[in-house]
């Protein structure tokens, strides 16, 4: 989890705004929905798609940090 936050970071995003950019830029992924009790966490959630472009190096390191192999 710390290697994933150090790469939101980077990316000026916290860890569930590049979660949902993440899924938002996957082709087979048609929708997104998003879990929230205040007001402020959908604000929040919204600004995901400020940056939903993932560079190939930052696409690698989340593959190697997410997938087990």
């Amino acid at each position: 989890m710390k290697q994933l936050n150090e790469i939101a970071s980077k990316r000026n995003q916290s860890l569930a705004q590049m979660a949902l950019a993440w899924l938002l830029s996957k082709d087979c992924i048609t929708s997104v929905l998003i879990g929230a009790s205040k007001k402020e966490q959908i604000l929040d959630n919204i600004q995901a798609l400020d940056n939903l472009d993932f560079s190939s190096e930052e696409i690698k390191a989340i593959d190697e940090i997410c997938v087990k192999k």
